[in-house]
């Protein structure tokens, strides 16, 4: 299994988002980028040190594989005019040589010069960049390693030999890698955590090594062979498929508790061993088979979201849990038949679990009361919840690429960036005098909003050209007011610009279309959108004779996280369709199979009431939680309804006594597993993966809803509605 290394993993290839984006990419040069921002402890960008040290950067980003352009403020290809001939060279050829006044005058131009200014250098002068462009062709997984390894490489090199520096490395290649790096950061830490914890609280409970041993060698099997077989069908690990091996693990645990805790029971009310698992596998089988379908069919409801990584994900864990189910009753039942015997005492908890079940049963009304208002008041407060992403905050500052990407924004520029392409349908008319001023409008249009930090436009090129042929007047820096003459000045323009810093990033091979490159301040989904559709309301306005196209890694992640929520919409109710189907034949009763709907639904809506109340944030990670915990927090209910309807049927009891019962027998194997299950989750809310840990955390919540629920609500109500004749 390899890495994915690519942020468009996160995209379907029907993404409207993504297909713009490419569509964009294969007219201009790809703008994947790694993005030195250099920082000189003297403050001074513009001294002959620093410039020398620029220049060096700048020569040696050249040698980064797939790198296809390189800008900094010491190549930049500054224009000037001798007489009619058009002079393109680099702003500073030698620092060295530079005396102080040509320093002043470089500053002079870099600061005012709209390019360059809050992209590769701030206003003050304090902070300075080197942009490297990469074309990644997308044919190895190790494209992007290699990439950001060889930069850090430079890094490393350049600070040992300028010291009176300091470097960082942020942009979309890095923020690529970074992906892999904190997915084996999760690796690292959190695997063992979470088999350190199964291990010692199934100890705990089991009071005795067969137990343990056999389930956690039953707990790593399913494990490897979810991921084994998630290796055979060609899926890539991703962040959110790292999680998968926590979630099969917590999930293949609950399997094994009710198993060996009712073969415990069955032990110590004098039962010989062979017996004791055999009687548990008669009165568990059925459950756990149950508890496991409708798992898995949550999983699987993560198909119809719009990330490719959460349907790997569901498929991961639908895969192991299947597996855990079959090795549950296969290798867990024949592995303690031929382990020593544990002992013939209960599981701890029992006594106390019983006591509990007496205090529901006496407290009945009070509690069907309490937990109706609490869930009412609950729900009301998810439409507190906002839809938010900031994809650069995946990442919390652990991460080194957090860390310098919200350095750079807050002192060079912005790491999120959209691209607007304005096309005149004609080729060659991006030298129309009228579409000029048009894209001069738009650009100015956008620089005037708070959220944008710098606009590169062909237009500013044009005025800068315009005015170098007319003597450098600074009076005539203004459009070509004639098509053949802004031709011309492009062309000659083109004819004396390097290898590599040519204008294919701007301009279309029938200069038929310019892009409009925008970097923008640290933003909200919400807050881009917003940004998207005002520009769209403007150009409609204002100049609505040309056709453009909006994309970019930012627009692409803003829409994904409404997609997403609208398709698990989708995927959820057709999840919870199967399995209340699935209750209602194991339950045998319409009557029971709605009242499991219950406690099935409104862990998830008091979930999000609460964390409504607390964060307010939604985000893609979030937006899948529903569909995969409507599966799980099943497995309570299931158990739960299964013990009371067999006391109901098979034993005559009535509805209080079938609740004792109920209590008696699986009581505590829900408590176990539930916290089990929040443990797991909580250890993966510790990941340095922001989709991942509010997706643990929100899940733990959820299942400890689900806990609460089933002990205290679903009691009330099965015997709220269970007046009937015994065995109703």
């Amino acid at each position: 299994m390899g890495f994915s290394n690519d942020y468009r993993m996160f995209f379907g290839e029907d993404n409207p988002q993504l297909l713009a984006f490419e569509k964009m990419q294969a007219t201009y040069n790809k703008n994947d980028n790694v993005l030195f921002v250099v920082t000189p402890k003297s403050g001074k960008v513009f001294s002959r040190e620093t410039l020398s040290i620029i220049k060096d950067i700048t020569k040696e980003a050249w040698q980064i594989p797939f790198s296809t352009r390189v800008d900094s403020i010491t190549n930049y290809q500054h224009t000037t005019a001798e007489e009619d001939d058009l002079i393109v060279d680099d702003l500073v050829v030698d620092p060295d040589t530079l005396t102080d006044g040509n320093l002043l005058r470089i500053q002079s131009i870099a600061i005012n010069e709209p390019t360059l200014v809050n992209r590769l250098v701030s206003p003050d002068s304090k902070y300075t960049g080197v942009n490297v462009t990469v074309q990644l062709p997308g044919k190895e997984l190790n494209e992007v390693p290699i990439t950001v390894a060889f930069a850090r490489d430079i890094k490393t090199r350049m600070l040992e030999k300028y010291p009176e520096v300091e470097i960082r490395l942020v942009g979309m290649a890095v923020m690529n890698n970074a992906f892999p790096e904190a997915s084996m950061d999760d690796v690292a830490n959190l695997y063992p955590l979470a088999l350190g914890f199964i291990a010692l609280a199934l100890f705990l409970l089991l009071r005795g090594l067969s137990g343990t041993i056999a389930t956690f060698i039953m707990v790593i099997l399913s494990i490897m062979t979810a991921m084994g077989l998630a290796g055979w069908s060609g899926i890539l690990l991703s962040p959110p498929v790292m999680s998968a091996p926590i979630m099969i693990l917590t999930m293949a645990i609950a399997d094994a508790v009710h198993l060996l805790v009712t073969m415990r029971h069955e032990l110590a009310i004098g039962l010989s061993k062979n017996k004791a698992i055999i009687e548990s596998m008669r009165i568990n089988f059925r459950p756990i088979f149950i508890t496991s379908l409708t798992t898995v069919l949550g999983f699987l409801s993560l198909n119809f979201s719009d990330a490719p990584p959460f349907r790997d994900l569901g498929n991961i864990a639908a895969m192991g849990v299947a597996a855990a189910f079959i090795l549950s009753i296969t290798f867990l039942p024949a592995a303690v038949a031929i382990l020593p015997a544990s002992g013939k005492t209960e599981v701890a908890g029992k006594k106390m679990m019983s006591r509990f079940g007496e205090f529901v049963i006496a407290r009945q009304k009070p509690l069907l009361i309490g937990n109706t208002l609490l869930i009412i008041v609950l729900a009301a407060m998810v439409p507190l919840n906002e839809l938010n992403d900031q994809f650069v905050e995946y990442f919390d500052e652990s991460i080194p690429f957090r860390v310098n990407s919200d350095y750079a924004a807050e002192n060079l520029t912005g790491v999120y960036y959209m691209d607007y392409a304005l096309e005149t349908n004609e080729t060659g008319g991006i030298s129309e005098p009228e579409y000029l001023a048009s894209v001069a409008k738009f650009s100015q249009h956008l620089r005037s909003l708070p959220e944008v930090l710098h606009v590169q436009t062909i237009s500013d090129t044009f005025k800068r050209l315009n005015k170098n042929m007319h003597g450098d007047d600074p009076a005539w820096y203004r459009l070509p007011a004639e098509r053949d003459l802004a031709a011309q000045y492009l062309l000659l323009y083109e004819m004396s610009l390097p290898y590599g810093l040519d204008l294919d990033n701007q301009i279309d091979v029938k200069k038929s279309a310019t892009r409009i490159a925008v970097t923008l301040a640290t933003l909200s989904s919400n807050e881009i959108i917003a940004l998207e559709d005002e520009t769209a309301a403007w150009l409609k306005e204002n100049l609505p004779q040309y056709s453009y196209a909006v994309s970019g890694p930012t627009v692409m992640f803003a829409h994904l996280g409404k997609r997403n929520i609208n398709s698990m919409l989708k995927g959820t109710t057709i999840a919870l369709i199967f399995i209340s189907a699935v209750l209602i034949f194991f339950l045998g009763s319409f009557k029971y199979g709605f009242i499991s709907l219950i406690p099935n639904l409104t862990p998830a809506l008091a979930a999000f009431g609460i964390w409504g109340l607390t964060v307010g944030q939604v985000g893609i990670g979030l937006s899948i939680v529903t569909g995969m915990t409507l599966g799980i927090v099943v497995d309570d209910t299931v158990h739960f309804l299964s013990k009371y309807l067999r006391a109901r049927r098979e034993k005559g009891l009535n509805a209080e006594d079938a609740v004792r019962y109920a209590f008696n027998n699986v009581g505590l194997a829900l408590l176990v597993t539930s916290i089990v299950l929040i443990t797991g989750f909580m250890i993966m809310a510790q990941s340095h993966f922001y989709l991942n840990s509010s997706m643990g955390l929100l899940t733990s919540v959820v299942i400890l809803l689900a806990l609460i629920i089933d002990l205290t609500f679903l009691p009330p109500l099965l015997m709220r509605f269970s007046r009937s004749k015994k065995g109703a």
